[in-house]
């Protein structure tokens, strides 16, 4: 039986190290950081997401600006809100829960953001930066799971990584980060053919495909660390990961579960990057 790869115990102790650094910023500077997060529209699952960003915020001692529209709002207005936090001392990280109504050029609202102040590390220069291995942000998904495979001695190096999934926000990212941690990373995604011939082969999978239960015992190879990015909501309003748990869990090494295994790192290393564009902000 697999070890269970906890989030939640990972989580409260990267929290705990913030709190620690954040109180000594404050005492420092006199302010605390602030992490400003838009919401647009009334999405109940960014509204969820939302709340829990501004409540983590408060529990390590930062200032959170929460600041909601309504869905009919104009692009220009989102864009000189994101101007006028971009010139706000106060404010250290600006985030925009996505997805946007459809009135809104997303990417035009991402690289509206400060790329020093863009904690989700999606502005194309962040972007580069990761590809370069020279950043100062890593997105937070990624960032988390690389702290988790640390926290349970994950060796990355030499091994075999397959990545299911290619998006911009977990799947591209996080072969980066494996790559520079020398695995040898395989990137696969709907179009792979053959999908089972690279899982079987994997010493860590990372799956982030948004099918509930993808990912089955028979496509993993035994003593495999197996990471679940997926969350999907079943008919019965139960949560369900990217991997089918119960089967995969019998011949994985180590696995995450859904929930408490990825989820809380993410909200975490967001506050590790506010709390790092915070530093720099006071330092420049």
């Amino acid at each position: 039986m697999a070890e269970l790869i906890s989030g939640k115990v990972v989580s409260a102790k990267v929290r705990e190290d913030i709190k620690i650094e954040t109180a000594a910023f404050k005492k420092e500077y006199g302010t605390a950081p602030g992490l400003a997060v838009i919401m647009v529209g009334d999405n109940p699952a960014s509204a969820v997401y939302v709340r829990n960003k501004h409540k983590a915020c408060l529990e390590v001692g930062m200032t959170s600006y929460e600041i909601k529209f309504d869905a009919d709002i104009s692009e220009d207005e989102l864009l000189n809100k994101i101007d006028e936090l971009n010139a706000d001392d106060n404010v250290d990280g600006i985030l925009v829960q996505l997805p946007l109504p459809k009135t809104i050029d997303e990417q035009k609202v991402i690289n509206r953001i400060s790329p020093t102040k863009d904690v989700d590390a999606f502005h194309p220069q962040n972007v580069g930066k990761i590809m370069i291995g020279n950043y100062t942000f890593l997105p937070c998904t990624p960032a988390g799971i690389v702290e988790l495979l640390n926290y349970y001695n994950v060796e990355i190096g030499g091994k075999k990584c397959v990545v299911i999934g290619r998006s911009n926000i977990v799947g591209k990212p996080m072969a980066h980060l494996l790559m520079e941690r020398n695995g040898t990373v395989t990137v696969c995604h709907s179009r792979t053919k053959e999908l089972k011939e690279y899982t079987k082969d994997a010493d860590i999978l990372v799956v982030a495909i948004g099918k509930a239960e993808f990912l089955t015992a028979d496509m993993v190879k035994p003593g495999a660390v197996v990471i679940d990015v997926g969350i999907n909501r079943r008919d019965d309003g139960t949560l369900a990961g990217d991997v089918k748990f119960d089967e995969v869990e019998k011949i994985a090494s180590k696995i995450t579960p859904v929930p408490g295994g990825v989820g809380p790192m993410t909200i975490t290393m967001l506050l590790k990057n506010t709390l790092t564009a915070a530093k720099q902000h006071k330092n420049s």
